[in-house]
């Protein structure tokens, strides 16, 4: 536990599905989260080797978390990361939680020899410049 100003980042644990659901189902657009689907991929995510989840707690609650993967790569001379999900309760989004997520995540995909850490936002914009990412690319997708 840490006190009400600096958030602790740790991997999350079975117990907190609770809080990463109702997070997820706050940051999703496209897709309504089902429960029983975000269940199994909740649990596969934990015992994935490349798959890191990652959970802000201030005073022993879950404020936020992060979903991010590393795998390796050709043009990267090395391995990449890509953040998946960010989300932040809202009424703590100015606690750093999310900041700490991503130094967080940075720091262990660096140790698993990643070369670049890169994500997609539709919101976020300022804050991922803020905290050193550059714009670089358009997004595509095709929803199956």
């Amino acid at each position: 536990m840490t006190d009400e100003g600096q958030p602790l980042i740790r991997s999350a644990t079975a117990q907190d599905s609770d809080a990463v659901f109702e997070l997820s189902r706050m940051m999703a657009i496209t897709f309504d989260v089902n429960r029983r689907a975000f269940m199994l991929s909740y649990k596969t995510i934990l015992e994935s080797n490349g798959g890191h989840l990652l959970v802000a707690e201030i005073s022993g609650l879950i404020v936020g978390y992060l979903l991010g993967f590393d795998h390796p790569s050709f043009f990267a001379n090395g391995s990449v990361a890509w953040v998946e999900e960010l989300a932040v309760f809202p009424e703590r989004r100015r606690s750093k939680a999310g900041s700490h997520l991503m130094a967080d995540f940075e720091d262990r995909v660096r140790q698993r020899g990643a070369r670049l850490v890169a994500l997609a936002t539709t919101r976020a914009s300022s804050f991922y410049k803020a905290i050193g990412y550059e714009h670089r690319a358009d997004y595509f997708r095709k929803i199956l």
